[in-house]
């Protein structure tokens, strides 16, 4: 992976190639995305360019959440990523701006939430304890440092502290409120925006071959995303039942019908994992971007499929001025409240009501 192939980020890329060329290379960063937004790739092309070849697998190790598999055997205590490592590399090669549910279904984890756990921190500790393979820089890739639990942060607090010589630890998050403070505070921060539809659509064509009509309508409805509009074009995908989810959720509110949009709730609850639960939320939130885009007469960049321009307009008119807002705090509580095992039923009614309260 090389910089010149990815699309967009510019200042992020030129935030790298400036590290490399002066040779003033942090010892930990905190890069922070939205979900497949492209946040991977870009590590990739970084530790490429410092290296000085693209065979990254010499010199990096990379740590996600975990758990229980259908793929891997043996106690949950015991698993580290490198009983993983040939399902995160399968995927990082098919598709480095993957979602958080697709690597959960290539790991064997789906239905179930991973975490970074203190047998993972021993194993890092180990690698750190040993010479780099090729000499030169090391990289330590931490992916969602947010689902590290409290012993492991401890246990790697120092390492990222003050690492060894040329070693660098990179940490791509989806939630940097999340992430320990102890953890986030000796990083430099780093901010991959969003990309721009076209951004979408262009990536969507160059690196994954989708055809220019099918790339533009995904994209539209990606919020920036290309791991989100990956997914939409997936024979597979939810996004109809997601969309569809919405509407009725939208249309229920603005109705004043609390026992419709109640049930709408239970819809959501009767998806088949917390994943996709915190999927619809995460896409709930990008549709309120674009009823309040459209709300505030910012037509040309609310990313509204014309297809479905009708819908929105009748949402942006029926919704008060500051539900996008207050809907978008609510939807973004809940997706995080999912993360810590909280009753689905409970949370999804909470949201609904809430919701309600502020149409």
């Amino acid at each position: 992976m090389t910089f010149d192939r990815i699309i967009g980020n510019e200042d992020v890329k030129r935030a790298f190639t400036g590290m490399v060329e002066s040779g003033r290379v942090p010892h930990a960063l905190l890069l922070h995305e939205n979900e497949g937004g492209g946040a991977l790739p870009l590590v990739l092309a970084f530790i490429a360019l410092l290296s000085g070849h693209d065979h990254y697998e010499w010199n990096t190790h990379f740590t996600f959440p975990v758990t229980s598999s259908t793929k891997v055997s043996g106690a949950v205590k015991d698993l580290t990523c490198d009983d993983f490592a040939k399902y995160w590399r399968e995927l990082m090669a098919r598709n480095p701006y993957f979602m958080e549910n697709e690597l959960s279904a290539a790991l064997g984890i789906e239905k179930k939430a991973g975490v970074i756990a203190v047998a993972e921190g021993k194993s890092v500790m180990q690698k750190l304890s040993l010479s780099a393979p090729t000499g030169g820089y090391r990289f330590m890739v931490i992916w969602l440092p947010e689902k590290m639990n409290l012993q492991t942060a401890n246990m790697l607090l120092k390492s990222i502290e003050e690492p060894s010589d040329k070693t660098v630890f990179i940490l791509i998050t989806h939630s940097p409120e999340d992430v320990l403070v102890t953890i986030a505070s000796r990083c430099q921060r780093m901010r991959v925006l969003p990309l721009s539809a076209d951004e979408v659509a262009r990536t969507l064509v160059q690196e994954f071959g989708v055809d220019p009509g099918e790339a533009a309508e995904a994209a539209a409805y990606a919020g920036g995303s290309v791991g989100a509009a990956l997914q939409s074009l997936s024979p597979d995908s939810d996004a109809t039942s997601l969309r569809d989810l919405f509407a009725d959720l939208i249309g229920n509110l603005a109705d004043r019908n609390l026992q419709a949009a109640l049930e709408t709730g239970e819809a959501i609850v009767a998806l088949d994992s917390r994943e996709k639960q915190k999927a619809f939320c995460i896409f709930a939130g990008e549709q309120l971007r674009k009823i309040f885009m459209l709300q505030q007469g910012m037509d040309a960049i609310a990313g509204v499929p014309p297809q479905e321009e009708a819908f929105y307009r009748d949402a942006a008119a029926r919704c008060s001025k500051s539900f996008c807002r207050k809907g978008a705090e609510i939807l973004g509580r809940t997706a995080g409240l999912l993360e810590r095992n909280v009753g689905q039923k409970m949370l999804f009614c909470n949201m609904v009501t809430r919701l309600w309260s502020v149409i």
